[in-house]
């Protein structure tokens, strides 16, 4: 399905007045794949064209010396309105990276159009993937659709995270869910094309409200983790999930369709503790799949 495609994006069709939708500079690709070579996993090649960048494979990881560890940045400081984003990664067999963003994804605001982000991950048998992008922060009558394909083997594991803001809470009254679309599609199969699951999340503020009770309530962040790993690894990463409030954040775990891994949600009122339990969650996939501790959180994070 295209992005025109989406009823969510009915309303927005129009050009922005500064650049069409899709053209130069507005057309970012990324493409990296990843193999375990020579005891430790290399970024074999890679395609960037602005405004996304990737500028080399980093192994500051202690914990995990062999696993590459790699920085999406972006050249034009967020997401504008009429931005068609695309990022494809692979892992061959046995590879291990960590992906994250080399900062929060602030997608501006708009008064037209609509900016979208298409994601394609490919995870090769005994592969292992971190991909934990910093933080989402939607700004005023902002349109933003993600859309993400996992492929993966059944003996791999991926760790897919993304933790949304309700837009700069302390920057105007107004901010707070006050953009007109956040959209997020996750679908994912195995390599010889069975399904596993599909979820979407729909937010349009000005249309249904957040805050009733069993949606957002009173808590204005949310974060929501998929760990796609073999059934004994999920079962043993739910045991130790316990659910419930704590330190002001709700969070549990549930199994997925097909015994294929867990999904794990947390909500609270500010980022920093939902980002905490989302780390905790991010230390027990560690310890139970690569046996490996999670180190401290660095000072650039």
């Amino acid at each position: 399905m295209s992005a025109v495609e989406l009823p969510e994006l009915v309303d927005y069709q129009d050009q922005p007045k500064q650049a069409p939708a899709g053209k130069s500079a507005k057309t970012g690709e990324l493409r990296m794949r990843f193999v375990d070579k020579d005891d430790r996993t290399v970024l074999a090649d890679l395609y960037r064209k602005t405004p996304l960048l990737v500028q080399q494979a980093l192994y500051w990881d202690e914990q995990i010396p062999d696993m590459a560890c790699v920085y999406i940045i972006s050249i034009s400081g967020g997401v504008l309105q009429g931005d068609r984003l695309s990022v494809d990664i692979t892992l061959e067999a046995g590879a291990k990276a960590h992906i994250t963003t080399q900062s929060a994804t602030k997608v501006h605001q708009m008064d037209a159009n609509y900016a979208v982000q298409d994601q394609r991950i490919v995870l090769g048998p005994d592969s292992y993937l971190e991909y934990l992008p910093g933080i989402t922060i939607p700004h005023r009558n902002s349109r933003y659709v993600t859309r993400s394909d996992v492929v993966i083997d059944e003996s791999a594991t991926l760790l897919f995270s993304e933790v949304v803001m309700p837009g700069r809470k302390y920057h105007h009254d107004d901010e707070v869910f006050g953009y007109d679309v956040y959209s997020a599609l996750l679908r994912a199969r195995r390599p010889d094309g069975r399904r596993l699951f599909t979820e979407k999340i729909l937010i349009e503020p000005a249309r249904t409200p957040v805050r009733l009770i069993g949606v957002m309530g009173e808590y204005d962040v949310f974060g929501n983790v998929f760990v796609l790993t073999p059934p004994e690894r999920a079962a043993a990463i739910l045991a130790r999930t316990p659910a419930g409030l704590r330190d002001g954040v709700y969070s549990g775990a549930s199994r997925l369709p097909g015994d294929c891994g867990l999904v794990f949600k947390a909500i609270g009122a500010e980022s920093r503790p939902v980002l905490e339990r989302v780390r905790e969650f991010w230390a027990v996939v560690r310890d139970e799949v690569l046996a490996a501790e999670l180190g401290p959180r660095p000072l650039w994070m």
